[in-house]
């Protein structure tokens, strides 16, 4: 049996649908009302876990899931120590830095990162030597520059309507985001056969999308 950790919402159903139609569908997992989380073919060998998408890496990496699907701004953030098989292209976004129209960056002040994204948004400041305090946040961070809290804010974009909508704008891309198929390296090394066919079957269903 194959363990597969599944981000909860769009992205996860994307995914299993490539899979459902390449024969490793669990039915149950279309029922709106059901509230399960665990979805099983004993058939097919797999098993799907229904996950919030932050937890995909800690599922995949401590081989209670042998694959995972999660978004590169996951990986990179959180760093879960699993192997990464596949870019599937979908999901596809940017981490961005963003802040009003006529923003200046004045070196000689300490420079306020208002994220969800810590370690993504220290790492990329540090490679430029810019020094910064950041602001955790868990929603709303456009909220942050408007109420003066942060001067920037580094987060995903994927159409930029929020942004603009509240009048900001995209100063600089940190990275694209797309989402990425991740194996337990356990769970590469005894079930290498079982996780290749089912990257295969991505790699076939991802060619057939572009």
């Amino acid at each position: 049996m194959i363990n597969i950790a599944l981000p909860k919402g769009r992205l996860g159903r994307q995914v299993y649908d490539i899979l459902a139609a390449a024969g490793y569908e669990c039915p149950e997992i279309l029922d709106s009302r059901s509230r399960k989380l665990v979805f099983e073919n004993e058939e097919a060998g797999v098993r799907y876990f229904s996950v919030k998408p932050t937890d995909v890496g800690i599922y995949v990496e401590r081989g209670t899931a042998d694959i995972g699907i999660a978004g590169k701004d996951i990986l990179l953030e959180y760093q879960p120590d699993v192997y990464e098989l596949l870019d599937l292209n979908i999901g596809k976004c940017r981490m961005c830095i963003s802040g009003f129209p006529d923003f200046y960056d004045d070196h000689e002040r300490v420079l306020k990162v208002a994220t969800k994204f810590p370690h993504i948004a220290r790492a990329y400041y540090e490679e430029m030597g810019r020094d910064i305090d950041i602001i955790k946040l868990h929603g709303s961070i456009e909220l942050a520059p408007i109420l003066k809290m942060a001067d920037v804010i580094c987060d995903i974009v994927e159409t930029g309507t929020t942004l603009k909508e509240n009048n900001l704008v995209v100063l600089d891309t940190v990275v694209d985001i797309s989402a990425r198929l991740i194996a337990n390296k356990v769970g590469w090394q005894f079930k290498n056969e079982q996780i290749l066919k089912i990257r295969d079957a991505l790699i076939s269903g991802r060619d057939a999308e572009l």
